[in-house]
């Protein structure tokens, strides 16, 4: 009996301990959920020091490290989740383990799983630029050196981020105390709400005072990455969704970023509005205004976002209204982050991106946007690095600018450098290569086709898909020679072309021609088994097609209509009920009415023979005199398809 009361015991202080774990998984489970991500990061480590190993664990603890920019625990984090085994995880995390391999310099392993990302996600952006771009670390290498850099004075041990230019002076966003006790501690990543501050320059470039911009702008939120008109009357700025100056969140507790503009009246800054795209339901963020002022750049996640968040572009129109957001497209933004973006007097826009092939978390990147063709460049070392590079903003006319990192080294979380650009990105050298894909027998154009282009060293140039138009686009290299561009399509054999450029020309007007695989059964296949279908079954002593027997022959149909030269041979058979004589002219009609359906339907009867068999082929051992099911003589009342042609 003792031992009895002693087992239930066990048993219930098993059942408690099973009952906190699981509570402990809850609680960190809704941290994470509510964005709580320093917090939830602690609940999970110590559910793993408990002994859990659960794939959900391994996979919030390493999106909550990804999105706090802690790649190295986060690259730790993924490589447990893959060490399960398990077959079906989100491609996802296998870019998002690539990307953190980056971050500790791991770049062949990173390649290594970049391809299986690849191979799982063929038509991804991120896969096809990786593909196009398999050299990229020469590439990067190429483009570096060009930057001499400087840790700035003004910054503070925590996060400093964002400047831009407001005259001599530079306006940033920073976590930094502002000497007020308060609960301003924001449960991302436990750090302090984001503030507007103001360093006062001279013409030498050194920045003499530092000061918090009033508390018109500066509210109980987040407020960061500003714009000014040149004349200094127009400010954009970023600040979280907020009522009365407090938090506002929408239904899954996230305070979605918005754009706001103010303008400077009498010495103050008034007349604060946001813009009329921003929405409750999605972000809109970091704005920048191009040369003229007629447009303003943004990165959001607004309906359309390719991946995370894109780059969009908005017209000003005269009377300070505003057209519809565009999406600068396939070339720019990728199923990942494209962020901070910052457009030059030339129109070179740079922004910051975790989907185009870098060195690691967010690396800068330039593109020309007189160019179509939109060709992106990392700007390389020493500006790019294996963390976090973003907010570039740059004086073409001097060569200087600033961007922020968090790379090791700094003074605290994300610090602001300045750099002087001694050689600039070389943007004139492109070529442009365009086509089509096109059905062989139909002449229809396909959509969805993959593109790729070979030089005679059989090295890969460039890589694209056709869109649903079946046209292709892409940008090669500047070699002149013959390139081979091949094209690949599910269900087609692959094709090819030969071009020749010259000077660097354009290719244009490819025709690429695919020829459809033939699946065709060989000569003397049984459609029916070819097919999968249920066998074409007849009643006893009837020859008539059963309503059941219909969806089978169907099939058979589409199959003729499909392959229009194939030839069968219908075979009926009958079960060893009844003389072998009448058998033999029962399976006769019953074949002869399984040809007439399919002619009826459509078949040239030219490509249909049909022939009786009797009770000479049975499927089983129900001969004459053996007793048998019903079931049993059912499955010889049949009829079959034989290709002969």
């Amino acid at each position: 009996m003792k031992k009895a009361r002693y087992i239930f015991c066990g048993l219930a202080v098993m059942a408690m301990v099973a009952r906190a774990q699981e509570k402990k998984i809850r609680k960190a489970d809704t941290k994470f959920t509510n964005y709580s991500y320093a917090s939830a990061i602690r609940s999970y480590e110590d559910l793993v020091a408990d002994g859990h190993t659960e794939e959900e664990i391994f996979k919030n603890l390493g999106n909550a490290n990804y999105y706090n920019a802690n790649y190295d625990e986060a690259s730790n984090w993924y490589a447990q989740l893959f060490q399960l085994g398990i077959r079906d995880i989100d491609p996802e995390y296998m870019y998002r383990y690539a990307q953190t391999l980056k971050s500790l310099k791991k770049y062949k392993v990173s390649d290594v799983w970049m391809n299986k990302f690849k191979t799982a996600r063929s038509k991804d952006q991120r896969a096809l630029a990786f593909d196009n771009n398999e050299d990229y670390l020469e590439r990067i290498e190429a483009n570096s050196g060009r930057y001499e850099l400087k840790n700035l004075g003004l910054n503070s041990k925590v996060s400093d981020f964002a400047p831009s230019f407001y005259g001599n002076d530079l306006v940033f966003s920073t976590a930094r105390d502002s000497g007020l006790i308060s609960k301003n501690i924001h449960r991302w990543n436990d750090g302090a709400f984001l503030n507007l501050y103001r360093a006062t320059g001279d013409d030498q470039g050194n920045f003499t005072a530092l000061d918090k911009l009033d508390r018109k702008l500066n509210k109980k939120t987040h407020e960061s990455s500003t714009a000014f008109t040149k004349d200094g009357k127009t400010m954009y700025f970023t600040r979280n969704n907020s009522d009365k100056g407090k938090f506002s969140r929408d239904e899954e507790g996230v305070s979605r970023l918005k754009i706001y503009r103010a303008t400077f009246v009498d010495g103050e800054w008034k007349n604060i509005e946001e813009l009329p795209f921003n929405d409750d339901s999605y972000s809109v963020a970091h704005p920048t205004l191009n040369k003229d002022e007629t447009k303003l750049y943004f990165a959001s996640d607004m309906p359309g976002t390719a991946g995370e968040s894109d780059i969009f572009s908005v017209e000003i129109n005269e009377d300070g209204t505003f057209g519809t957001p565009q999406n600068l497209g396939p070339q720019i933004n990728t199923e990942a982050r494209e962020t901070f973006p910052f457009v030059t007097g030339s129109d070179i826009l740079y922004f910051s991106s975790d989907g185009h092939p870098g060195l690691g978390g967010l690396d800068i990147f330039a593109t020309d946007l007189k160019d179509d063709r939109g060709k992106v460049i990392n700007v390389g070392r020493p500006l790019n690095g294996e963390e976090d590079d973003f907010s570039y903003i740059v004086n073409e006319e001097t060569r200087t600018g600033f961007f922020a990192s968090n790379r090791k080294g700094g003074q605290g979380n994300d610090d602001i450098y300045s750099f002087i650009e001694k050689e600039p990105l070389d943007f004139s050298c492109h070529t442009n290569i365009t086509g089509v894909v096109k059905d062989e027998e139909t002449g229809d154009l396909l959509a969805d086709a993959i593109i790729k282009v070979y030089d005679t060293k059989k090295d890969l140039v460039a890589s694209s898909q056709t869109d649903a138009n079946g046209a292709f686009a892409m940008e090669g290299d500047c070699a002149d020679g013959k390139y081979r561009v091949v094209a690949s399509k599910t269900d087609y054999d692959e094709g090819d072309k030969i071009f020749t450029t010259v000077n660097a020309k354009d290719a244009t007007g490819i025709e690429v021609v695919l020829a459809r695989t033939d699946k065709s059964a060989p000569v003397g296949t049984d459609l029916a088994k070819y097919l999968n279908i249920e066998p074409i079954y007849f009643d006893f002593d009837k020859y008539f097609i059963r309503e059941d027997a219909r969806i089978s022959l169907n099939k058979v149909l589409a199959y003729l209509n499909e392959y229009p030269n194939v030839k069968v041979r219908v075979g009926s058979h009958t079960d060893s009920r009844a003389n072998d004589n009448y058998n033999l002219r029962l399976s006769a009609n019953r074949a002869k009415s399984t040809a007439a359906y399919l002619v009826e339907q459509g078949i040239d009867e030219g490509r249909i023979s049909f022939e009786g068999f009797g009770e000479t082929q049975l499927t089983n051992d129900c001969s004459n005199g053996v007793p048998c099911t019903k079931e049993q003589h059912q499955m010889n009342r049949r009829s079959e398809f034989i290709v002969v042609e």
